[in-house]
Parts: C-alpha cells; structure tokens; sequence
C-alpha cells in the first residue's frame, strides 16, 4: 500500500486534475463559441486527457487497496477577454499542475515508496510535454491574435491526432 501522506496528495491531485478538466472545458466552449473548430476541438480534447489522468490516479489507488476520495473542485473561469487569454491561462495551468505532480514524486522518495514514484515518472514526462504543447501554442496565438485563420491553420497541422501512449498508466473505467 502506498505512503499515506502519498495517498492523501493524490487523492487532492484527483481534484486538481478535474478541475483541470472542467478549465480546458471552459476554454474549448470559448473557443467554439468564437467560430475557432479548431481551436476548440484541442481544448476539448484537451479537457478529456485531464479527466484521463484523474481516472488513472483513480486506478492507482484501487489497485493499490487505498482509499479513493474525489474532491469537489472550484468553478473554472468562463470569460476570455480574447483568444489569447484562454491559451495563457492553460500555460499557467500546466506550470501549476507541473509543480504538483513533482511535488507527489517528491513525497514519494522521502516515504521510501518505489511503487509510487514509478507510477509517477509518466506524468512527469507528460507535464514536460504539455508544458512544451501550451508555450508553443502561446506563442503562435500571441504572433497571430489578430488572424485566426492562422491560429486555426497551426492548430490543424500541429496538433493532429496523437496515439494512444502505451507507457501510460491503466485509467479506471477504461
């Protein structure tokens, strides 16, 4: 069974991830709104992997006999000023999740739990992708805010569909 103090950070990192979730959520209906499909259809997509990553830290603790608590989340913010704003505030976001997945690791080495920090490396990687995915895509909304047909030609050819990634960890209900 994993550390408690473990168990404890991830159950809240559950909450952290939905309300991740509900944020991308909140960010594609802004962009759909605007006429942006592109745009929109990656947020929402987006919007799922967070609720992905929630349900595989769900999994964990199943398949570790720990106990599973999903925590309430606050609203996320529902008005952009403009399409840049929606794509700095996911950046911000993935800075803010980077430090928490990092501080789980964390905890996992100082409690000694081998099991919980392996499960932990692939979100670390995955946060240096997003990260990497939200700076480019900040840049390229910045340059271009004024033509979004710019904005949705990126988006089209540089985020395509990627595969599914068969490190990634068992999520629950899958």
């Amino acid at each position: 069974m994993p550390a408690a103090r473990f168990v404890e950070q991830l159950n809240a990192q559950i909450g952290n991830e939905l309300a991740a979730h509900n944020q991308y959520l909140a960010c594609a209906v802004y962009y759909d709104a605007e006429t942006m499909p592109q745009m929109a259809a990656f947020f929402y997509g987006q919007a799922l992997e967070e609720r992905e990553h929630a349900m595989m830290m769900v999994q964990y603790l199943l398949d570790t006999d720990s106990p599973v608590t999903i925590p309430g989340v606050d609203a996320p913010v529902p008005t952009f000023d403009d399409v840049v704003a929606p794509v700095a505030l996911a950046l911000e976001q993935e800075r803010r999740v980077t430090e928490q997945i990092n501080a789980l690791l964390r905890t996992a080495r100082e409690e000694f739990d081998f099991a919980s920090e392996q499960f932990m490396q692939w979100f670390i990687k995955e946060q240096v992708e997003e990260v990497a995915t939200m700076s480019d895509l900040l840049a390229v909304v910045r340059r271009n805010a004024d033509d979004i047909d710019d904005i949705e030609d990126y988006v089209a050819r540089e985020q395509s569909a990627e595969g599914a990634d068969p490190t990634a960890p068992r999520a629950a209900g899958a």
